[in-house]
């Protein structure tokens, strides 16, 4: 390998600094600067950490950390599908600088006010270290910079040197192993733009945290919130220090620091390694290691020594904690820099957690142990691979991310927002398997969102979805093949209803899962997750209306248009479960007119709002969803020989009464009703979803085209345009002179963004193209200066309140892409598994 560090010196020119350029594309704010008027949550019980969120650095289903705007570490998804968020402030970067005449040091991230692992501390943490001065109106400190998966931090006006950091993981479309791994590569540039020599020292610091990333509440008891939706009892052993020891790891390739800790055998969720690790040759840099500090106190131990000359103590003192002892790590790279140069310094940091469990015995390997093992004692041979690769890593990302950058025709903030809204496969609470001989690349799953915590919500991902056919097909597939499992199970044990508890109606239950009814999700991370499905009871899920249709045109969506090609053994696995899901949805048709009629309570993706009989939307996916089947069939009878015919005359059948019924029942001249049953006089914003399917697969249109765009033109009229003059999105449905039907409506008065932006992809599929980018833009434009980046909701309301944060539907976003670029390809993303 070639050495890193002084030989790697480039010669800068002369004539002071240049001013820092944020990438294009890229989601920017100041160092450190604060929000004047995030977004704050609408309901008291929801989750709600505040605006300071930056990019997840981490693998698919590997566990994530976020590093914020300010420079700290603050949120830690490594216990599959849980959530903790807080600062562990010696968990960080450090730099040290002497110019020949003044010498100064800073921790890279905003003075700290609390410890957050240490809560029952009562003095500030680490009170000897100087902190980074944070940005204010007047002065710019720095720049954060973010597109997903790479993020900077750019440092100016504090050192005379340039400081700079590139961080991100291998997130490569196509790519089923490098984007599982669970690594952080992290690029330090430094330059000397002055006449005189700089004395520089990069310190990482650490905290070993094996051990803390579990739940330690056996029970994780299910609860009702304010909103009448499930939640189960998360308490991590964070702090937990017995056990825990740090020591040197030399190996090819790297020079480094191990955290361990205890280890059960076999080794249990929580358990296993850290690595933090730089090049083994970095040619005139001196490379220190502290095994072992102590963050509970002031951190002059290692302070005092770094701020004086850039040097750490040396040692390397592997015993192991006993109590709650806290055990820290750093590594330090001192170097000098002549007048005109620059130096390139690659520090990564690694885990290995091999496990992730769930109920009580039940547990799962990650997808990384597929090519590191499941011992829990890899960690520094992932880091190896890190440093040997992680050029060619960061190559293939500018070749998949080319493409977007390249599209002139789409505005920059939208391009910003393919990358970013990416970002929910990994900080979703993503669960992804070790493979198997049934599921060759794993099994996978991410949650709705952390205050909805279960996995893959059908109707959610009916929208949100689309980022993972197009760039990962083959984890969509597993998806849609997990659904197609789980179809026909059954699971009688009662469950009280949470809408009805909301209502004042009282404890009314029902069976969890009825024998071929559709899930709406793969279960949660506290119970069996793939297994035990319809985790959610804030409805009878076995009673909607859109999740059959849902599943249907899915599949069909990912036969057909995957990137890696036609797949018919998938659609074949799928097909039993497509017959027996229509069938059991057709049940619900009450009056035997071919449309499966809803029932009075919420009953499908809109989980608030009552519809009663044949629904616009329900409806609409249900004609798509027979095209879908009966092309299915068509296509499983000609090429593999399967006898379809009985089933498509059934299907057939019911899709000639349907069409014969739709528009009669619910055409009113402009646009569709929102129901035959209610009277509600709405307009629905996304009536027409089944249309915009069946358009998108190259189906028989639902409705004619002169109808769609009568109603797509009301919608924008009344939900948009008449809606806060369009500044926050389409809301979900107002009357048609764009007042509310109930002012203190919960879902029709809410802006949902995946929503808008599947409706902003129709609209562009109709021709509509302004209208398409206005209400991407102005959905965009709300979260990502609303202090809602990297924790995107389902809903924003016109008072400046959110629901539902961290929330998958919002990948929608990459619809737009596919309707407005013809489904051009992301280059990857069509390699086989």
């Amino acid at each position: 390998m070639a050495p890193f560090g002084l030989s790697a010196l480039q010669n800068l020119r002369r004539g002071g600094r240049k001013r820092w350029q944020a990438p294009p594309a890229s989601w920017q704010r100041p160092f450190g600067l604060g929000w004047e008027a995030p977004y704050t949550v609408r309901y008291a019980s929801n989750l709600d950490d505040g605006p300071n969120h930056g990019l997840p650095l981490g693998g698919f289903g590997a566990g994530c950390l976020g590093r914020a705007p300010d420079g700290s570490f603050n949120l830690w998804h490594l216990d599959g599908g849980e959530h903790w968020f807080g600062a562990v402030p010696d968990c960080q970067f450090a730099l040290f600088e002497n110019d020949g005449k003044t010498q100064r040091a800073f921790a890279l991230a905003t003075e700290p006010q609390r410890d957050d692992s240490r809560p029952e501390a009562d003095t500030p943490p680490l009170a000897a270290w100087q902190w980074y001065p944070a940005s204010t109106t007047e002065r710019v400190t720095g720049t954060y910079a973010a597109r997903y998966p790479l993020s900077w931090f750019q440092h100016s006006d504090v050192f005379q040197a340039g400081v700079s950091c590139e961080a991100f993981s291998p997130i490569l479309p196509g790519d089923y192993q490098r984007s599982s791994y669970p690594v952080a590569v992290f690029r330090w540039q430094l330059s000397n733009p002055t006449d005189a020599p700089l004395d520089l020292s990069l310190l990482v610091s650490w905290r070993n945290t094996v051990g803390w990333f579990t739940n330690t509440d056996p029970s994780a008891a299910v609860s009702f919130r304010d909103d009448g939706s499930p939640e189960h009892n998360y308490r991590p052993a964070i702090g937990r220090g017995r056990g825990q020891r740090n020591r040197w790891i030399d190996a090819p390739g790297l020079s480094g620091v191990l955290l361990e800790g205890a280890a059960s055998q076999p080794i249990a969720e929580g358990e296993g390694q850290w690595c933090l690790a730089v090049p083994d040759q970095l040619d005139g840099v001196e490379v220190l290691r502290c095994s072992r500090w102590d963050p509970s106190g002031d951190g002059g131990e290692i302070w005092e020594a770094f701020r004086r000359d850039g040097s750490i103590p040396s040692s390397n003192n592997d015993r192991r904690s006993t109590g709650s002892e806290q055990a820290s790590a750093a590594i330090a790279l001192r170097l000098r820099l002549e007048p005109g140069t620059a130096i390139e310094l690659p520090v990564v940091i690694s885990w290995d957690l091999p496990v992730t469990a769930f109920a009580t015995g039940s547990s799962a390997r990650r997808r990384y142990t597929d090519f590191f093992g499941d011992s829990g004692g890899n960690a520094a041979a992932i880091a190896a691979e890190a440093l040997r690769d992680w050029r060619d890593w960061r190559q293939a990302i500018d070749t998949w991310q080319a493409p977007v950058l390249e599209r002139s025709d789409l505005p920059e903030p939208l391009r910003m927002a393919l990358f970013n809204e990416l970002y929910d496969l990994a900080s979703g609470g993503s669960l992804w398997t070790a493979a198997t001989s049934t599921d060759p690349v794993g099994r996978f799953g991410v949650l709705e969102c952390l205050d909805y915590a279960w996995y893959e919500s059908l109707d959610v991902r009916l929208y949100g979805s689309f980022a993972l056919l197009q760039l990962w097909p083959e984890l969509d597939k597993a998806v849609l093949r997990s659904f197609a499992r789980a179809i026909p199970s059954a699971d009688p044990t009662p469950r009280p209803i949470g809408w009805y508890f909301t209502q004042g109606k009282g404890r009314v239950e029902a069976p969890r899962k009825v024998a071929g009814a559709t899930p709406h999700d793969l279960g949660a991370p506290n119970e069996r997750p793939f297994d035990a499905t319809n985790y959610t009871a804030y409805q009878d899920c076995n009673l909607w209306k859109d999740l059959a249709s849902d599943f249907v045109l899915q599949v069909w969506r990912s036969f057909r248009l995957a990137p890696t090609g036609e797949d018919l053994r998938f659609l074949a696995d799928c097909w039993p479960a497509t017959v027996e899901a229509l069938r059991h949805l057709k049940q619900f048709d009450v009056n035997d007119d071919g449309l499966p009629d809803n029932g009075g309570a919420p009953d499908q993706t809109f989980d608030d709002w009552p519809l009663q009989g044949v629904s616009a939307y329900c409806g609409a996916l249900w004609i798509a969803a027979l095209e879908a089947a009966l092309a299915m069939g068509q296509r499983l009878q000609l090429e593999l020989g399967l006898d379809t015919a009985a089933v498509q005359r059934e299907f057939g059948g019911w899709l000639e009464q349907s069409r014969a019924h739709f528009d009669a029942l619910l055409w009113n001249g402009e646009y569709y009703n929102i129901d035959a049953g209610s009277g509600t006089p709405v307009v629905m914003a996304d009536q027409l979803c089944g249309d915009f399917y069946a358009r998108l697969l190259g189906l028989p249109p639902v409705v004619a085209d002169e109808r769609a765009r009568s109603a797509l033109a009301a919608i924008r009229d009344a939900c948009f345009e008449r809606f806060e003059g369009g500044r926050l999105g389409v809301a979900n449905g107002l009357r048609r002179d764009g007042t509310p039907l109930d002012p203190n409506g919960t879902h029709p008065l809410e802006v949902w963004t995946g929503i808008n932006f599947g409706l902003a992809a129709y609209y562009r599929l109709m021709g509509e193209t302004a209208t398409a980018l206005a209400i991407t833009g102005a959905v965009v434009e709300q979260v990502y200066t609303g202090g809602l980046q990297f924790r995107t909701p389902e809903a924003i309301t016109a008072v400046g309140t959110f629901r539902a944060c961290h929330y998958l539907r919002a990948m929608a976003i990459w619809a737009l892409w596919a309707t407005h670029t013809g489904w051009a390809p992301i280059p990857g993303a069509a390699r086989e598994a």
